[in-house]
């Protein structure tokens, strides 16, 4: 069988203002340190929610207790599991959480809300590639907002799922903007492939995972039923 991705999605502001304590206790002393460094209380409360999810969706893909679960990372800063048996990788944008996890694949996402400032200013000429701008400037000017965050969301997926940062420069390799569940990879992604998921309205997101015969499953996540199967689970 093909590997399978399993990618969620999660409001982090209900997560939090529903159960902060409970999301509190899952998370490490390290974490937790962390936390108490945001600013503001909203981030924080955010992180912690993020946090807190993903340890029990990787706790539950490997039956393993949350606590149990150690976090390193690469030399580029990609997070990894200490000790293997699950990749995953995350991305939040307004509070709205994507989490992709697969056993022996390696495996990167995104997920931005639509935002016209960044079609001002000259961004896509800096972080595209020339295919990429051709694309984008080709596409009809209503269809360009969704077309520079297909290729965005893709863009920073394939680099995080690459694992090497920003030691991999952005005009290295293409991507397709066109607004496909399977959009294909260009220049400098061989072995590599797309997915396109679509989490909530006026926003893109990606995961990107080595090979091409991979499956996914995507859905929304709610974190209380999460939350409560664990404590069930103790």
């Amino acid at each position: 069988m093909p590997p399978l991705v399993h990618v969620v999605w999660a409001d982090l502001d209900r997560a939090a203002t529903a159960a902060l304590p409970r999301w509190r206790e899952i998370l490490s002393q390290d974490e937790n340190a962390r936390a108490a460094r945001f600013r503001f209380a909203r981030d924080r409360n955010r992180y912690i929610a993020r946090r807190g999810i993903l340890r029990l969706l990787l706790a539950r893909q490997l039956d393993r207790a949350p606590a149990a679960l150690r976090f390193g990372a690469n030399a580029y800063g990609k997070p990894l599991l200490i000790g293997g048996g699950c990749e995953f990788n995350l991305s939040q944008s307004r509070g709205l959480a994507l989490f992709a996890l697969g056993a022996d694949i390696a495996i990167g996402c995104d997920i931005e809300f639509h935002d016209r400032g960044f079609l001002a200013e000259n961004i896509p000429e800096r972080f595209f590639s020339p295919a990429e701008l051709d694309e984008l400037r080709a596409a009809p000017a209503e269809a360009q907002i969704i077309a520079f965050f297909n290729g965005w969301t893709r863009k920073e997926a394939y680099i995080k799922a690459r694992g090497l940062g920003m030691s991999l420069p952005l005009d290295s390799f293409d991507v397709s903007l066109a607004p496909d569940e399977r959009p294909p990879l260009h220049r400098g992604c061989v072995g590599w492939s797309a997915r396109t998921v679509a989490p909530a309205p006026g926003c893109s997101a990606a995961i990107i995972a080595e090979g091409t015969n991979w499956d996914i499953a995507a859905h929304s996540l709610d974190p209380l039923a999460l939350l409560r199967e664990a404590l069930i689970a103790v």
